[in-house]
């Protein structure tokens, strides 16, 4: 099951997609994919009601809807860093023995084709496609991978945008080079996980200008999804509709020689396999470094 909110933003509707050119609207039934919605287990529930509507010709054409993104704006956005080897070594960074754990403002989230702005003042902008988890229930202290697992609503397409020169060179934590508006595109769609299969198994790259930047599969993940959920519920307490972004592969504009970051202009086009594809547009702002 593929779920969308499509509509302006701020007013987007909850539904499910159908095929390419059309959606089930389930507005009526969710209210929207969010905390209440998530952590009332009703996502089981879904399939049949989307099958009974199908069936009885209650569809909508997407006809160039927008899509926002397949969640509402969650209690989190967690990130894990440096979770590609290869990534690591482009980075000339250590690979880590435990998970390396930074934030993202919740009002990073934006649409998968929504525009990425510049912030005032930066310098080395840069990409990151990654592997979405949404949390479908209260996880603390999860027992094991297993339990782990059957806390994942879905999983998502996303670019975590970066500021390079405020996360590496400002003396504080990731967070501060990663929390700008608009930093945190995401879908087109949640899939849930009996839809996705082996979440260990999904092709990922990214483009600039037509450019293949990133290339790379989450066979290579240092820790899995599972393991990560796991591992952060021994730390604090996930919540309905969190959002974790689990690193991205190599191919980063930081980890090509000579560096190569946004400044407003270019187009970045990116994509998971069984989780469709992101384009953005960047906006340079007026008061940027170039």
């Amino acid at each position: 099951m593929r779920l969308v909110r499509v509509g302006p933003a701020g007013s987007e509707t909850a539904g499910a997609l159908v095929d390419g050119d059309t959606f089930v609207d389930l507005s009526d039934v969710v209210g929207d994919y969010n905390e209440a919605f998530f952590g009332s287990g009703s996502i089981g529930t879904l399939a049949g009601i989307v099958a009974e509507r199908v069936a009885s010709g209650a569809t909508e054409p997407l006809a160039g809807r927008r899509f926002g993104a397949p969640i509402a704006r969650p209690h989190q956005i967690l990130c894990i860093g440096l979770n590609y080897s290869d990534h690591a070594a482009e980075t000339g960074q250590a690979v880590p023995t435990e998970p390396i754990l930074f934030t993202k403002s919740p009002n990073t989230l934006i649409g998968p084709d929504d525009d990425v702005l510049i912030p005032r003042g930066a310098e080395k902008t840069d990409w990151e496609v990654e592997l979405g988890i949404v949390i479908g229930s209260h996880s603390s202290y999860l027992a094991d991978e297993a339990a782990a697992e059957a806390a994942i609503a879905g999983y998502v397409l996303v670019n975590d945008v970066s500021e390079r020169a405020w996360q590496m060179e400002r003396n504080g934590q990731w967070s501060k080079g990663k929390s700008a508006p608009t930093f945190n595109p995401a879908g087109p769609y949640l899939v849930t996980p009996d839809d996705i299969g082996n979440a260990l198994e999904l092709d990922m790259w990214l483009d600039i200008d037509g450019i293949r930047r990133q290339t790379g599969s989450t066979s290579r993940m240092i820790f899995s999804p599972a393991f990560i959920v796991h591992y952060l519920s021994q730390f604090l307490a996930l919540e309905p509709g969190d959002l974790i972004n689990t690193g991205t592969p190599p191919g980063v504009g930081m980890g090509h020689s000579p560096q190569i970051f946004l400044h407003g202009g270019e187009t970045m086009t990116l994509g998971i396999s069984r989780l469709g594809t992101q384009t953005q547009h960047v906006i340079g702002n007026p008061a940027a470094v170039s």
